[in-house]
C-alpha cells in the first residue's frame, strides 16, 4: 500500500483540487501513479467531510469513488459502536463467567472481548466497533480490500485486529464460542451490480444464517437498507430480534440496525436517532415459531389509530370525541394553531406518530398527514424534529388564499396527503421557490384541504 515519492507528493500538492480538472491537465511524470492518486485525492475530499476523523489521519489510503459512496460516515460508525459496547457490556455483566481475556472498565466505555465483522469492505464500521473490544476480526473476500484494512487499521493505531481473507459463512463455521458480538453489513448489490433491498437478495443472506450467527455469538448486529420495511424485517427473523435501529444525520434516513439475540422476544426496543435528537419507545411482537407479527397497543398501533382518528374528529378544528380521546390517547386540535411540528425522519420511518402524539401533548393535524400542531404559547424546546410557527391557516378557497398569501413572493413548500404535488402547488399559488416562509399543504379530517402559512420557530 505505498505510494512512491513523486505520488504522494502529488496529492499532498493538489488535494483540495478540482480532481476531474487535474485528470485532463495534470502532467505524466516519472514515478506518478496518476490514477492512483487522483483516487486518494478524491477519497481523502469525500472523508473530510464524511469522515473527519480519517481524513485527519495522514496514512491512510483510500479505496475508488464507489466504496467512498457506500462506506458508513463517521457519526453512523460512532452510533454502532456505542451500541455494540453497549449490549457486549450488558451481556458480560449477566455473565460472571466472561472470558479469560476479557475485561471491562467501571464505566462501562469499554466492553472486551472478541468481535467479528463477517463483511469488512472498506473497514470504517469495524475501525470504531473495534476499539471497544480486546480483540477484532476484520473478514473480507476481497483480497484488496483486505490489504487495505490491514494498512489503514495501523495507521489508526488500532493493534487488536486480524484480518482475515475469506469467506463470511466459512468463518463462521469456525468462530468457536469466545465471540461477544457479530457484525454483518450484506452487499446490497448482485453480481450484475445493480442495487437489492430485500434482505434474502443480499450476501450474505442474514435470515438464511441468522440460526448459525446465533449459535456463534450471543448478540448480532446487522446492518440494513434504510428503505426495508422494519416491521417485516422484525418478522422475518422469528422472534430474535431485540432492538431496532432507525438512523439518519442531517435528516436523512441511513440505516436499518436490528439487534439479534438468543432470546425469544416478546418485546422490542425501537430506537428513532437523528443526529442528537433521540427517541424510544417499547414495541410489541408476537410469535408462534414461524412467523411473527407486531402488536401495538391502541396508543401505538397506527392502522387502528388512523381509522379511529378519521371517525373521531370532525371537518374541522373542533375537538373530537372525549371517549375516543380516552381510549386513544388523542389531544383535540386546538381552536388557535400556534405551531406545527414535523417529526425528524426517522420517526418518519418508525411511524410511532400516535405515541409522537401522546409523548409531547400535540395533535395530529389529520389522518396520514404526520404534522402535528399545538396551540401553546411557547414552542416544545426537545421536539424530535422542526418546529414551525403558524401565522395562518387557509383553506384552498381563491379569497382565502389571496388574503393568506399576501406579500408573500416566494416560498418553501411541503405537501402532505394532500391532492397536489409541489410543483403542481408552486405553480398553482405562482411563487418562487426559497426565503422564509414555509407553507405546508395537508388535509384535515372530512377531507378538507388548507395551508398553513408558518416561519421557523
Amino acid at each position: 500500500m505505498l505510494m512512491s515519492p513523486e505520488t504522494a507528493r502529488f496529492v499532498a500538492e493538489h488535494r483540495l483540487e478540482n480532481v476531474r480538472d487535474l485528470a485532463l491537465k495534470a502532467k505524466r511524470t516519472d514515478g506518478l501513479d496518476l490514477p492512483f492518486a487522483l483516487d486518494q485525492i478524491a477519497g481523502w475530499q469525500t472523508a473530510r467531510g464524511k469522515l473527519p476523523q480519517w481524513a485527519a489521519c495522514e496514512g491512510i489510503v483510500y479505496p475508488p469513488h464507489l466504496s467512498m459512496e457506500q462506506c458508513s460516515s463517521e457519526f453512523t460508525a460512532r452510533y454502532k459502536a456505542e451500541v455494540a459496547r453497549r449490549i457486549a457490556g450488558e451481556s458480560r455483566a449477566a455473565d460472571s463467567r466472561g472470558d479469560a481475556g476479557e475485561t471491562q472498565t467501571a464505566d462501562g466505555s469499554v466492553c472486551a472481548g472478541t468481535m467479528i465483522d463477517l463483511t469488512g469492505g472498506f473497514g470504517v464500521d469495524f475501525s470504531y466497533i473495534a476499539r471497544g473490544f480486546a480483540r477484532a476480526i476484520y473478514v473480507e473476500r476481497q483480497d484488496h480490500l483486505c490489504a487495505l484494512a490491514e494498512h489503514n487499521m495501523r495507521a489508526l493505531g488500532l493493534r487488536n485486529v486480524t484480518v482475515v481473507n475469506g469467506d463470511a459463512e466459512a468463518v463462521l463455521g469456525d468462530a468457536g464460542t469466545s465471540v461477544s458480538l457479530i457484525f454483518v453489513d450484506p452487499a446490497r448489490r448482485d453480481e450484475h451490480g445493480g442495487r437489492t433491498v430485500a434482505i434474502e437478495d443480499c450476501t450474505p443472506d442474514v435470515l438464511a444464517l441468522r440460526d448459525r450467527l446465533l449459535a456463534a455469538a450471543p448478540h448480532i448486529m446487522i446492518k440494513l437498507s434504510p428503505m426495508l420495511d422494519w416491521r417485516k424485517a422484525v418478522a422475518d427473523f422469528r422472534g430474535a430480534v431485540s432492538e431496532v435501529h432507525i438512523v439518519s444525520t442531517g435528516n436523512e434516513c441511513k440505516e436499518l440496525l436490528l439487534v439479534l439475540d438468543r432470546t425469544t422476544n416478546t418485546n422490542i426496543h425501537v430506537y428513532c436517532v437523528n443526529d442528537t435528537d433521540r427517541l424510544d419507545y417499547d414495541y410489541g411482537v408476537v410469535s408462534n415459531g414461524a412467523t411473527s407479527r407486531i402488536r401495538g397497543t391502541a396508543r401505538e398501533r397506527e392502522e387502528d389509530f388512523s381509522t379511529s382518528l378519521r371517525s373521531a374528529r370532525n371537518d374541522s378544528y373542533g375537538a373530537s370525541s372525549a371517549s375516543s380521546d380516552r381510549v386513544l390517547g388523542l389531544t383535540p386540535l386546538p381552536e388557535q394553531i400556534t405551531y406545527l411540528y414535523e417529526p425528524n425522519a426517522s420517526i418518519m420511518k418508525a411511524g410511532c406518530f400516535a405515541l409522537v402524539e401522546n409523548r409531547y401533548g400535540l395533535a395530529q393535524i389529520g389522518p396520514n398527514s404526520h404534522l402535528f400542531v399545538s396551540g401553546a404559547d411557547q414552542p416544545i424546546e426537545d421536539f424530535p424534529g422542526r418546529v414551525f410557527a403558524v401565522e395562518t391557516v387557509t383553506t384552498m378557497g381563491k379569497k382565502e388564499l389571496k388574503s393568506a398569501l399576501a406579500g408573500v413572493a416566494k416560498a418553501n413548500i411541503a405537501v402532505r396527503n394532500f391532492p397536489l404535488t409541489v410543483a403542481q402547488l408552486r405553480k398553482k399559488l405562482r411563487l418562487n421557490d426559497g426565503g422564509d416562509t414555509y407553507l405546508f399543504a395537508t388535509t384535515l379530517a372530512g377531507a378538507k384541504h388548507v395551508i398553513l402559512r408558518c416561519h421557523k420557530a
